[in-house]
């Protein structure tokens, strides 16, 4: 018999814990901010905060105390998550009947609260005025009037009193599978003298059917926990029935929820196909895949319940669109490249076919280079400022397929570098228009066609320019977050042959490359080692023939930080930046989470321009190292980075601050 009711309660612990979804008050803000357990200070009416006292309701005030010494914190926690009397302790009941109701029920689940955490001696009793209740015994009489004669006076006092005795802990797991399949015990986890808490069986559980889930199992479940509680040994043995059900294939994938973005759109981004093995990851993958069509605000994938008739698991994709419209604002400020300000405004679906508009403007300082100083608010002139407009239009999935029209343009007035080192000046618009065709989710080529017209001048002299080009790139992409990642690979190369026409420039050929690796030192990512490098190459042309903003510089916040913004370049005779024909540069991050929302990341970088079209080192190359400070947030982690030059030129400065949402690569 004893064993029966260990199966309710435990049970009750692993598969539901032990909580209540039907409240018949008000929430209190303590439960709508998930604060129930960590009321430290009383703000949302904790034990510290009795009601005040009423002459049509009888309020109480509750509290916990352990019978042993310790904390027990754990122990409170669960107690007040199962305790009624502490959920709605805001809505004070009419009368002492009902007020010895609701404590006489709390009983039983105050009970499964202290097995589920792993004290199954332990005993409970509640406290109404002074008229204990216990558990297996019916409600004293004397407990509605006792709480009555608190009426309009004060608060009744309840005191729930426990003693948890000693912690049970794991003895032996087994598992019951059918066929030849095993699960490791890796996986089981449940080591001998582990906890005997429902949390550890709930995680083992999980642990299990994830397992089989990525073996192609998506029917597994556990079909049955036995537990058996030895209260002489204080150990709990455990035997779990696994169902693995059949190895299965993708089925018929439906789409749903899509009221404006065309389902043809959607299945674009869906690279399964129906007979591929069944996998958890490639579910994840086509949910993220679906979410970045700008139209979308998110994908849920629902699997099937049962197998189709070819032994297949339908799954069924529903998304959730995005609002149309977006205007936003966003500021930027580093102590080396100054302020910046922008705005933007975005239509995520132009024509009903899921385009997305874009367009940005966007004010920065723009340094001066001529040796000339703003030492007062009346020496700043217009010409201090800078200025970017930008539009983006995107046409994914043309005619249904896996190809996307992408027409970008700029116009911009830039000033780039600082009076020590001189500097350019760059007046230009460009139009480009490519077409990209992604294989998957992670890889993708484009191609198209360049137009580009401006004006530069630098300590080489001034370049008029008409450039048509045709850029080529291919990108290749496994992280798992696009602002956050933890673990996976990003690479990216482009190469763009530029045509001359009239002017002073020449044909070239520019060439790029970057890519950054992740990787996570334990299961909770916690702890991330981050490398990037990047490349560069300009053949063709001499450098006086190529415009400034199409040479190579490094330094700046996604470069060497601690060196002002591109200011890492072979200098001209009168030690003015030049620009590089090629350009290397390099980190490693360690990102380290001290809490879930703090974390710190120490980092160096090196990197330089240089003369010729490879980098042959002759410039020296430049080291930069700080540590950063972050702090995450649902929509990325904010970034603070204060960083050094080790070998700093005559003049750099000895700190910079850098500011922005996301990691720096």
């Amino acid at each position: 018999m004893a064993g029966r009711v260990l199966w309710r309660h435990v049970l009750a612990g692993v598969t539901l814990g032990v909580s209540f979804a039907t409240l018949p008050a008000p929430v209190s803000p303590a439960h709508a901010f998930g604060l129930s357990s960590l009321d430290i200070f009383g703000w949302f009416g904790g034990d510290e905060a009795p009601p005040k006292p009423s002459a049509t309701a009888l309020p109480y005030k509750l509290s916990f105390v352990s019978s042993e010494k310790g904390e027990f914190d754990e122990v409170k926690t669960f107690l007040r998550d199962a305790s009624n009397l502490y959920k709605l302790r805001e809505d004070a009941p009419p009368d002492g009947e009902v007020l010895a109701q609701r404590a006489g029920a709390d009983i039983d689940p105050l009970i499964d609260a202290m097995w589920a955490v792993g004290y199954f001696n332990g005993e409970v009793t509640i406290t109404v005025a002074g008229v204990a209740i216990r558990p297996g015994q019916p409600v004293p009489n004397g407990v509605a009037q006792a709480a009555e004669r608190y009426r309009n006076r004060e608060a009744v006092p309840i005191e729930i009193k426990f003693t948890p005795g000693p912690l049970f802990a794991i003895g032996t797991v087994s598992l019951e599978t059918k066929g030849s399949l095993i699960v490791p015990p890796k996986v089981v986890g449940l080591p001998s003298g582990a906890p005997a808490t429902s949390a550890e069986l709930r995680a083992s559980q999980a642990r299990i059917i994830a397992h089989l889930r990525g073996e192609a199992h998506p029917l597994a479940k556990i079909a049955a926990i036995r537990p058996v509680v030895d209260h002489a040994t204080k150990t709990m043995d455990v035997a779990m029935v696994v169902e693995p059900g059949p190895v299965a294939d993708f089925g018929d994938i439906a789409v749903e929820g899509n009221k404006d973005v065309p389902e043809a759109v959607i299945r674009s981004f869906i690279y399964l196909e129906r007979g591929e093995r069944f996998s958890p990851k490639r579910i994840e993958d086509t949910r993220k895949s679906i979410a970045t069509i700008p139209a979308v605000g998110g994908a849920r994938i629902k699997e099937g319940e049962a197998l189709d008739l070819d032994g297949n698991l339908p799954l069924a994709v529903n998304v959730s669109e995005r609002p149309k419209h977006l205007i936003g604002f966003s500021a930027r400020y580093s102590t080396v490249d100054g302020p910046a300000l922008q705005t933007y405004w975005e239509h995520r679906n132009l024509f009903g076919g899921a385009e997305r508009l874009r367009l940005e403007s966007s004010l920065f300082y723009a340094p001066r280079i001529d040796g000339t100083q703003i030492k007062r608010f009346k020496d700043f002139t217009r010409n201090d400022i800078g200025g970017r407009f930008a539009f983006h239009f995107e046409k994914p999935a043309l005619a249904g397929s896996r190809n996307d029209l992408l027409v970008d343009g700029l116009a911009t007035r830039e000033r780039i570098g600082d009076n020590r080192l001189g500097g350019y000046t760059a007046r230009y618009a460009d139009l480009t228009a490519v077409i990209r065709h992604r294989f998957s989710e992670r890889f993708s080529i484009q191609g198209g066609l360049e137009y580009e017209r401006g004006q530069t001048s630098d300590a080489l002299g001034k370049v008029d320019y008409t450039l048509v080009g045709v850029p080529l790139s291919v990108k290749f992409d496994s992280t798992d977050n696009l602002l956050d990642p933890t673990q996976g690979v990003r690479v990216t190369a482009s190469t763009t042959p530029y045509a001359a026409f009239g002017g002073t420039a020449s044909n070239f050929l520019q060439t790029k490359l970057a890519a950054s690796t992740y990787y996570a030192l334990d299961e909770d990512a916690k702890y991330v080692l981050a490398a990037r490098i990047g490349f560069g190459a300009l053949l063709g042309g001499s450098l006086d023939e190529i415009p400034s903003n199409h040479r190579f510089y490094a330094g700046g916040s996604g470069s060497v930080r601690g060196y002002a913004y591109r200011s890492l370049s072979p200098l001209s005779a009168n030690g003015h930046i030049i620009g590089g024909r090629s350009q290397l540069d390099g980190s490693l991050e360690a990102r380290i989470k001290i809490t879930k929302t703090i974390g710190i990341v120490p980092f160096i970088d090196a990197g330089s321009a240089f003369r010729s079209s490879y980098p042959d080192f002759k410039s020296k190359v430049a080291l930069g190292a700080g540590i950063g400070l972050r702090y995450y947030t649902p929509i990325g982690p904010i970034r603070v980075d204060v960083a050094t030059p080790l070998n700093p030129r005559p003049n750099d400065r000895p700190i910079a601050l850098y500011i922005s949402i996301g990691q720096a690569f």
